[in-house]
């Protein structure tokens, strides 16, 4: 249960990080885009003998760092979600976009059991759950940007299904889940050198020292969020059903709870229902 704990509380730390970038005026382009080498290194001193690599074949290679680009899109599109929109509602975003890998376990790759009523019914919930948590504008500092939802959702759905196909396929091949971690971060990390190289010569991003050290503690929290839910995983007998279920509700209900005690993120009656629908429809979908 302790792996459990912490791994809710390092991921709902994430969001707490973006949420309070706008305060201490840090740009959160330039902390998310650094926090890869900080998560690098981090997994690197936790397991030095990952390197040498052990690469794959090329195309499993070559998805390898794919999937580490789709990891700077989806976090630049939450970080950007979370100060549009708030901690609640772009939690919920990310994590009913489970919903994606169920659908493609169903619907593709034949994987993933039966469509019971339970499982159809879970994913209309879920959905549904995506309008209801939407901020819907009435008397907001700013308009909401409901695109940024829909993108949270669609990118960390992609992403999760394409981490979760080669996980099973190699991990054990190139060393373990620390070894493919780090590996996945390398297309992280050049992904990030050419954007910020890009955005710098077209004048887009203004350097400053506080942009730069927020990545630490962006960085360290990123990391040991993914770290702690493998050692769930493994407490728990690889029991996904149990540990994500325990995994998502938590994440969206401490976000919640964190948002309106710190940031003063009251949610409307109708976002209240969204975040319900949401659990139920996890619930539904895992177990």
């Amino acid at each position: 249960m302790l792996y459990l704990i912490l791994t809710i509380v390092f991921s709902v730390l994430l969001l707490v990080n973006f949420r309070a970038h706008a305060k201490f005026n840090i740009d959160t382009r330039i902390a998310i885009l650094l926090n890869y080498p900080v998560c690098f290194l981090t997994g690197y001193l936790h397991q030095m003998d990952a390197i040498p690599f052990h690469w794959p074949s090329t195309g499993y290679s070559l998805g390898i760092l794919g999937i580490g680009i789709g990891f700077v899109i989806t976090f630049l599109l939450s970080g950007y979600s979370t100060v549009k929109n708030g901690m609640a509602p772009t939690s919920l975003a990310n994590n009913i976009s489970l919903v994606i890998p169920v659908m493609v376990n169903l619907f593709i790759w034949k994987t993933g059991g039966d469509l019971t009523i339970a499982v159809i019914l879970g994913l209309v919930l879920s959905f549904a759950a995506i309008y209801f948590c939407s901020p819907s504008g009435t008397g907001a500092a700013q308009k909401p940007v409901v695109w940024a939802l829909i993108a949270v959702f669609v990118a960390y759905g992609i992403t999760n299904t394409a981490f979760n196909y080669l996980n099973a396929a190699i991990v054990q091949q190139v060393g373990g889940s620390i070894a493919f971690t780090l590996m996945l971060l390398l297309g992280s990390m050049a992904t990030s050198v050419l954007v910020l190289g890009y955005w710098t010569v077209r004048g887009e991003i203004t350097w400053s020292l506080r942009s730069v050290v927020a990545a630490i503690p962006l960085g360290l929290p990123n990391f040991f969020s993914f770290y702690f839910l493998l050692k769930a995983l493994d407490a728990y007998q690889q029991n996904g059903a149990v540990v994500l279920t325990i995994y998502n509700l938590g994440v969206i209900l401490l976000s919640a709870v964190t948002a309106l005690i710190f940031f003063q993120e009251k949610l409307t009656k109708k976002q209240w229902v969204g975040i319900g629908l949401g659990c139920a429809g996890i619930a539904l979908i895992i177990l």
